[in-house]
């Protein structure tokens, strides 16, 4: 029964999470944070309950230590949150707060697992709160206080040419915020998600990039 409830409770707290995932369209949203949940605290169950029977009746195994097993979830789990920052939409810098939230939903299996329920619950409210408040004072900073112009650039050039232009962006004023590239048929397509702050330097970047050799094309998506 006891594990029954420990297994319920994190179904109900890693669920708030990817919740909030889930609702910001993140492909790891709510099916992944209650699997990863439920996995780190069964192996904590696991490594309870699991050998102490079996060790009972081998003293001769008293220097096995069940304890390592759970040990080994956060660092697998690093496997997981990677492939939500890189395995998305091409190459893209995007998915790290998602990939902390895996981490920390096995943290709190194995809370949960252990059989700390309060502690569990109150670190939920934390992360819950930080997901859908602090989202919304990043976006006020970035576009009320730090008065950021925010612009996508279409690029298809050559490949020895990406290095190159990001550098070239960043000499005059734009910082790369996101960056996506597509292979294609002897050039790459690149979507690059760049910011100003305080002056617009866009239309000038825009003429340096298509008077390069390699570039065969540059639009401005959205502005």
């Amino acid at each position: 029964m006891i594990v029954i409830k420990r297994i319920f409770l994190i179904v109900l707290l890693s669920g708030l999470i990817g919740l909030e995932r889930e609702s910001k369209n993140h492909p790891a949203g709510l099916r992944t944070h209650i699997l990863v949940g439920v996995g780190s605290c069964l192996l904590m169950l696991l490594s309870i309950y699991g050998f102490q029977p079996f060790l009972d009746e081998h003293p001769e195994l008293n220097g096995f230590d069940p304890s390592r097993i759970p040990s080994y979830v956060i660092s697998g789990i690093g496997f997981l949150g990677a492939g939500t920052i890189l395995v998305h939409r091409g190459v893209t810098v995007r998915g790290l707060t998602t990939a902390a939230s895996i981490w920390v939903v096995a943290g709190l299996g194995l809370v949960v697992g252990i059989g700390m329920h309060y502690e569990a619950i109150f670190t939920t409210a934390i992360i819950v709160l930080t997901l859908f408040f602090l989202t919304r004072a990043e976006q006020y900073y970035r576009g009320k206080l730090r008065k950021k112009r925010w612009y996508t650039l279409s690029i298809r050039m050559q490949v020895y040419e990406l290095s190159a232009v990001t550098d070239f962006m960043q000499e005059h004023g734009l910082e790369v915020a996101e960056l996506d590239v597509e292979q294609g048929a002897g050039l790459i397509s690149c979507s690059i998600m760049v910011y100003s702050i305080g002056e617009d330097p866009i239309h000038n970047v825009m003429q340096g990039l298509i008077s390069r050799e390699g570039i065969d094309q540059v639009r401005l998506m959205k502005k």
